[in-house]
């Protein structure tokens, strides 16, 4: 169980820096920024996992591997709902 709540924790905070860096914080409130968070990490650690490795956030929250893994994941979800949405990346 509390690896659950730590995973939603980190999610959050990767969701958030990963707003941060898109220009979306203003749009985004908690709820969105874990999932933003949580689903980039499920997404890069499909997509880039073997590559750079780390693990989940629910096993291996503070690795630095994971937490970059899925910080790159949360930034690429976010350009690709920018680029739905306006049009532009950024």
């Amino acid at each position: 169980m509390i690896g659950f709540i730590i995973a939603i924790v980190m999610g959050g905070i990767i969701g958030w820096l990963a707003s941060k860096v898109m220009n979306r914080d203003a749009s985004m409130g908690i709820l969105a920024n874990v999932v933003v968070g949580c689903a980039g990490s499920i997404l890069s650690r499909l997509l880039l996992g073997s590559l750079i490795g780390g693990g989940n956030l629910r096993g291996d929250a503070f690795d630095p591997r994971t937490l970059l893994t899925a910080f790159i994941g949360a930034v690429v979800l976010l350009a690709v709902v920018n680029l739905i949405k306006r049009g532009k990346v950024r």
